[in-house]
């Protein structure tokens, strides 16, 4: 029986601020090193994987979601990529992935944001087939949304969430998911999802009412310059990790996540 599902999202490979491995070789014959930056988030990875994982499953077989945003892709002008080439982005992608699948009794991919990994989630889709997803109903490797059914909960995984630029509303667009999913469940006398799983925002945020929850898992992606632009970007750490949702036949549902965030700059003493 599985009781447990890990949650991993946004990884943006490719990017000089995404999780990257310590070299990489591109496609025209040369090497990427990866920053003392990147070497920190680095090390949480592993962390995340050699501790965190095998404490929160208690070391039982378990299903993995990566919730989208694979890569970086080519967007908004940006020259923060490590390549443009997204051949090389997937190959940092699938190196890095596949110890983590290979982990898993099952793994499920969720398409994320277009200018990432392309209008159709395209990016997503290749590297979901590349690594073994389960597929959809019509056969594509990646999708859009999952619900998924542990034991007796309904969990509802997709990759977007509403933003804010002040930690004062962030609250706000999560518990709408909550509420958008009771309100079409009524409507359609469907079942409403226990739990709600989102990504995007790269940052951990959870929200309950009685036994239900919405959560937003964070990313693993350093503070970009365009998170400079944002209020709530300047003024907070970046934020990694992941989390578990968890549940036996007969046991109350329950999520644990493990965040970790990195610094903000040295003083200047003057």
């Amino acid at each position: 029986m599985i009781k447990s599902i890990v949650v991993i999202s946004d990884t943006h490979f490719g990017c000089k601020f995404g999780l990257c491995p310590p070299k990489i070789k591109l496609d025209e014959g040369g090497y990427y090193y990866h920053s003392d930056l990147q070497k920190k988030v680095w090390n949480m990875w592993k962390e995340w994987w050699n501790k965190y994982v095998p404490i929160f499953t208690k070391d039982q077989p378990f299903v993995l979601v990566h919730v989208g945003d694979c890569i970086d892709g080519v967007h908004h002008n940006s020259s923060t990529q490590i390549t443009h080439n997204l051949k090389d982005q997937l190959n940092i992608a699938k190196q890095v992935m596949r110890p983590a699948v290979a982990k898993a009794e099952r793994y499920f991919h969720i398409r994320g944001t277009g200018s990432h990994v392309g209008t159709s989630g395209e990016a997503d889709e290749s590297l979901a087939e590349s690594l073994g997803a389960e597929p959809d109903d019509i056969g594509n490797f990646a999708r859009w949304e999952l619900w998924l059914k542990m034991n007796r909960r309904l969990i509802h995984f997709s990759h977007h969430v509403g933003g804010t630029s002040s930690s004062a509303y962030e609250s706000t667009a999560v518990y709408k998911e909550l509420v958008e999913a009771f309100v079409q469940a009524g409507r359609f006398e469907d079942r409403p999802p226990d739990v709600i799983v989102r990504g995007h925002r790269h940052r951990h945020f959870k929200t309950q009412v009685g036994d239900r929850w919405a959560e937003v898992v964070p990313g693993w992606q350093l503070k970009t310059p365009y998170v400079y632009r944002l209020a709530s970007g300047r003024a907070s750490p970046p934020q990694f990790g992941g989390v578990v949702v968890r549940s036996g036949k007969d046991d109350p549902i329950y999520s644990r996540s493990k965040i970790w965030h990195v610094k903000r700059p040295k003083e200047v003493q003057i």
